[in-house]
């Protein structure tokens, strides 16, 4: 299928082929029959792309101090990696359409196939022809409303939300400040409410639409006719609310705002604009500044716009979805006219050029809607390969030999932030290695990973991959909850797997795995623990030499708090943030001390996220995990000391590591912060290793598994208050 998309680095604009998007539970597949552009908020975007690197920094300080910050982390090399595949990279544009029905998930059943839906969302109502929409970001047509009117929905919900933070009542007036799209929509609704409107616009011809719409006056800011009209329909007193729906850099609209607001007056925002607030102004009046976020109550709540849990309509009666039907019920009542907003009409296969010459000045326009092929097939995935005679499919077996001199063909799973920085730089361009295919959930994903780093098929269809006999290995690069079950099917597919921490989240999900590997015989298994196999740790354990007597090991894991909104945070689906990353640790102690932990003792200070668990081991040794949210941002990420026979090892931050020995330091190495290596090439190269010659994986399979049930055990642990044996647990 095609798909507009944007690359942010160069500005580059394309409509792209991209793998047809599965239909997952909770959500339906929709075929677009007309999508809108936002004039406003796309071409911002669009825009922004084509600025320099200094231009897009000034645009965005806080996307700066994220970079700033994660090169105290990671280092530069990581860092580097990380911003330069995000920048370039195809990112989608869209986020309003109506379209038909083709698939429905699992869970759904106020739809069905052929019903005609309005979509939400900047990752589920993009400009292409397949969509997969989650339950709360569609709502059903009414009956006789024209599909290329009911594209309006995203944007009329945006606007609808404004109106509503307004609080508006019948025998108001109201100034709106910016007639673009959202603002013409704005007034029609204000104008619906029985609010008498008053609309500010530089172009003439804006103001004659909103005029046509039902404004009582529109003019220039700079004009004496919306003073005029202002003063003439309240009476000198001032318009009871404003609505900023303008965008760009002046600082005239706040500052209008407040001349004609009533004193305790309303000022909303909806657009995207200077907001230097004139502190006299608005203090003498008391004006009551508001914010409108997008569609409703929803928006940016992962647990609403993609589990589908609604809010009840007791505590919220207008959430996102609530306000997409409202307004398609108002634009089938004729309430609201989009009609006359509509300026262009562009077959798709003209998206590109209808976006330049928007950019340009060359199509003037309110609103522009792309329509979409009526009779266009859906792309169907190529048919698998011949299954090798002697592998069984779903009943698993080990993987047939390779051919000698043949590359290990490798599909992913998964191509977020973490596989595109830190594991396929790594193997893109490796001798013996062929990147065979990339399967992730959105189209767009996969077809960004295969422009980057050259694999030969991007597809949404994972069971094609696992039945596909010519892949060697499967990396499992996916967010946590899917881990256990993703290896799990990989391994009865008779495919090695390579997958990123955690291997579990719970002990059932790590039963599922054992018993995948005792019913296929296939034990080609790899959790990506990188750390012990960092060159520099690596050296530092080889200096300190062999032990007699127990050890001492404290691991300082200053771990930081997460953004607000991070898949990270949603432990009712992802787990907590040690089951997800503690692994990393209790492996790196582990290997150090050359043995299995026993037991383990987990405490955490009420009201935050800090943790100390200790480790027992079979010879009386013992380590500290101390896992904290609170610490300074500036200081290292990951400190260790070992200690035993006399002698201490210390890492920091796998940036320095000494070995001292009596009062002597028997070795030091210091390095710069871009040479930070925590393991990854290293554990790839070891795994592609096993792999092609058919040798031990580069962690056996039980330490995997002791990890992984040490570091679920710390919730057990935690609460009950006592230590919990791992030797019993097994």
């Amino acid at each position: 299928m095609k798909q507009v998309v944007q690359n942010y680095k160069s500005g580059e604009l394309a409509l792209l082929d991209v793998p047809v998007p599965g239909c997952k539970p909770g959500g339906v597949l929709v075929r677009t029959a007309y999508s809108l552009i936002s004039t406003g908020t796309e071409l911002m975007k669009v825009s922004e792309a084509g600025m320099s690197m200094v231009g897009k920094a000034r645009s965005r300080p806080d996307q700066v101090a994220k970079v700033v910050q994660s090169v105290a982390t990671n280092g530069v090399p990581a860092t580097y990696r990380k911003v330069m595949g995000k920048l370039d990279s195809y990112t989608p544009l869209g986020y309003s359409l109506c379209g038909v029905v083709e698939e429905v998930g699992a869970g759904i059943d106020d739809v069905k196939v052929g019903d005609l839906v309005a979509c939400a969302g900047n990752e589920h109502a993009l400009h292409a022809e397949l969509n997969w929409v989650p339950k709360n970001l569609y709502a059903p047509v009414p009956d006789g409303l024209a599909a290329r009117h009911a594209a309006f929905g995203t944007v009329g919900s945006i606007a609808l939300q404004g109106v509503r933070q307004g609080a508006p009542q019948l025998g108001e007036t109201a100034l709106v400040i910016g007639l673009g799209l959202i603002g013409q929509l704005v007034a029609q609704l204000l104008t619906a409410s029985g609010v008498r409107v008053v609309g500010v616009d530089p172009d003439p011809a804006r103001g004659a639409l909103a005029e046509r719409l039902g404004a009582v006056a529109c003019g220039d800011p700079d004009s004496a006719v919306v003073a005029n009209a202002v003063a003439e329909l309240t009476g000198g007193h001032g318009v009871d609310q404003v609505y900023l729906a303008a965008g760009g850099g002046s600082n005239q609209p706040v500052e209008l705002a407040a001349r004609l607001c009533r004193d305790r007056g309303r000022v909303v925002d909806i657009g995207k604009c200077r907001l230097d607030l004139p502190w006299n102004a608005y203090y003498e009046k008391e004006l009551d500044v508001r914010f409108s976020r997008s569609y409703g109550p929803g928006r940016y709540d992962p647990e609403y716009e993609l589990e589908g849990r609604d809010y009840p309509i007791g505590y919220v009666r207008w959430t996102e979805r609530r306000n997409l039907a409202c307004f398609l019920d108002l634009l089938a009542r004729g309430a609201v006219d989009v009609e006359p907003l509509v300026s262009h009409v562009a077959g798709f296969d003209e998206a590109v050029e209808t976006y330049r010459s928007l950019e340009d000045g060359d199509l003037k326009a309110v609103a522009v809607l792309f329509r979409y092929a009526e009779d266009g097939a859906r792309d169907e995935p190529a048919a698998p390969e011949a299954v090798v005679p002697g592998v069984r499919r779903g009943g698993g077996g080990p993987a047939p030999a390779r051919v000698a001199g043949r590359p290990v063909r490798l599909a992913f799973v998964g191509a977020g932030n973490y596989a595109s920085s830190m594991l396929l730089p790594h193997l893109v361009g490796r001798e013996g290695v062929e990147l065979s295919a990339v399967v992730t959930t959105t189209a767009l994903s996969a077809a960004n990973a295969r422009r980057k780093f050259g694999f030969g098929r991007a597809t949404t269809d994972l069971d094609a991959v696992l039945d596909d006999p010519s892949v060697d290995a499967v990396f499992v690069v996916t967010r946590h909850s899917s881990h256990a079950e993703l290896t799990r099917r990989a391994l009865l597919a008779g495919k090695a797997v390579f997958v990123e921490k955690p291997l579990a989240l719970t002990e059932d999900e790590l039963t599922g795995v054992l018993a995948a590997v005792e019913e296929s015989g296939n034990d080609r298994l790899q959790v990506g623990f990188n750390r012990r196999f960092s060159p520099l740790l690596r050296e530092a354990k080889e200096r300190f030499g062999a032990r007699t007597g127990p050890a001492s090991l404290r691991y300082l894991v200053n771990a930081g708090r997460l953004d607000q909104g991070s898949w990270y945070l949603r432990q009712g689906s992802e787990g907590s943030r040690f089951a997800g990353e503690g692994g990393h640790f209790v492996d790196t102690a582990s290997w150090l001390l050359g043995a299995d932990p026993v037991s383990v003792y987990a405490v955490a200070p009420a009201g935050n996220e800090d943790l100390q668990v200790v480790l027992g081991y079979p010879d009386g040794s013992t380590a500290t995990v101390s896992y904290v949210t609170s610490g300074a941002p500036g200081f290292p990420k990951e400190t260790l000391d070992l200690l035993a026979d006399g002698r201490v090892l210390r890492l920091d931050d796998f940036v320095r590591a000494g070995v001292w020995d009596g009062r002597r330091r028997a070795w030091v190495s210091s390095r710069l912060p871009k040479a930070r290596d925590k393991g990854q090439n290293a554990e790839l190269a070891a795994f592609v290793r096993a792999v092609r010659t058919g040798g031990p994986m580069p962690v056996p399979l039980e330490s995997l598994v002791a990890t992984t049930a040490a570091t679920l055990a710390v919730r057990k642990g935690l609460a009950s208050g006592v230590p919990v044996s791992l030797v019993a647990a097994r």
